[in-house]
């Protein structure tokens, strides 16, 4: 077993504006506890609320932002393309609490903005019924790259068709058969109609288009503004020598599977976290084996980015790892071997793993701090818009 070492401490300055489960239209809304004692009989006044922190203004709407110059080229989406219009519905609606049964729970409840739009929890536990889902929240950053199928395992083929599983899975967001609930809930809105038009023209508000808007917000979640991107692009101050050698234990360990630039290969893998997997072939632990139902496929899970790694603890598709420390120990001494792991963890003579020595695996650890974007937390484009003023 993999003994977890104490979290290091980590430069990463966020504004909290996302939603939570006990949100409101996003607007989070805290209940006063009131303790009272005995003052001549009466109970002393509650404490005033404390207010959401400000964030900085942004327009109503807002341009989508440009997808960097330095990535790879834009994938095409001819039948949804990214637009003013249709970026500020998506934006909207994804802090909607509206779209859940009870009307407190949205998309950005699991995927917090200050977290690189995933949740600090292992398996969150912030849907309608609050119980645990199976799997862990992934990051929604530079998924407009995401060509090999999104969750976990694969299960969702496009942007455009991520949405209905959490809108109307029992734990999330609770809309099984209740969609034409949803959708009365949202047309009640006066805001959404226009809104609807001016993104989609005629066809108005209708549930493909609450998809298609979805999908356009979060195409658009693009994060470029780490330290390893000014060095890529030629402005960065130097490196000390810890980053340096991370950088090239990385290049030689890492790369791999988490190819720079995107730092996933969109790929799926098997790395070793189990050695056997249940005999349930819907059982969400079989990966990607349960989409496939492939042998071959089983234990696999896609490959996460690695861009803001160093803020969107725990670590793996069941947030086993609550540490970067506890994920490079795994791999250099934790993997265990199963008939689907990825042949490149085999070692002659050795169990699977990475050889990596002590110096090496703290240089790497310095190394993945660089991919962390500062400014994807603080991004008025991104934020809740019903917390913005106007």
């Amino acid at each position: 077993m993999i003994r977890p070492e104490a979290p290091r401490r980590r430069s990463f300055v966020v504004l909290l504006v996302s939603a939570t489960s006990a949100c409101v239209l996003g607007a989070c809304a805290s209940e006063a506890i009131v303790a009272a004692r005995e003052t001549g009989g009466a109970a002393e006044p509650p404490p005033p609320p404390v207010a959401a922190p400000p964030i900085p203004s942004a327009p109503a709407t807002p341009a989508p932002p440009e997808p960097p110059a330095h990535f790879p080229p834009l994938p095409e989406v001819p039948d949804n393309p990214t637009t003013g219009p249709g970026f500020a519905l998506g934006r909207r609606l994804f802090y909607d609490a509206r779209l859940s049964r009870t009307g407190t729970v949205s998309c950005a409840t699991c995927h917090e903005q200050a977290h690189a739009f995933t949740v600090p929890e292992a398996l969150p536990a912030r849907g309608v019924t609050q119980e645990p889902l199976a799997r862990h929240a992934p990051s929604l950053v530079n998924l407009a790259w995401a060509d090999s199928g999104l969750f976990w395992d694969g299960g969702s083929k496009n942007l455009e068709s991520l949405a209905l599983a959490p809108l109307t899975h029992v734990d999330e967001m609770g809309r099984e058969g209740e969609l034409d609930a949803m959708m009365g809930a949202i047309a009640a809105d006066a805001a959404y109609p226009r809104m609807f038009e001016a993104a989609f023209g005629a066809e108005g508000v209708t549930v493909g288009n609450v998809m298609r808007a979805l999908a356009q917000f979060q195409r658009a979640l693009f994060s470029a503004g780490s330290r390893w991107d000014a060095w890529r692009l030629g402005q960065s101050a130097p490196w000390s020598a810890d980053e340096e050698l991370g950088r090239d234990v990385f290049a030689r360990d890492c790369a791999r599977c988490h190819t720079p630039g995107l730092f996933t290969d969109a790929g799926f893998h098997n790395n070793g976290l189990d050695a056997s997997f249940g005999d349930d072939p819907e059982a969400p632990r079989r990966g990607r084996g349960r989409v496939t139902f492939s042998a071959d496929d089983v234990g696999k899970y896609r490959t996460p980015t690695l861009r803001n790694v160093a803020v969107t603890a725990p670590y793996m598709h069941d947030g086993r790892f609550a540490t970067l420390e506890t994920v490079v120990a795994h791999y250099r001494t934790g993997m265990v071997d199963s008939p689907s792991l990825d042949p490149g963890f085999r070692r002659e003579g050795a169990p699977p793993g990475i050889a990596m020595s002590d110096a090496e695996a703290r240089a790497l650890l310095s190394f993945l701090d660089l991919l962390t974007d500062p400014a994807l937390g603080l991004d008025p484009r991104y934020a809740n818009p019903f917390l913005v003023s106007p």
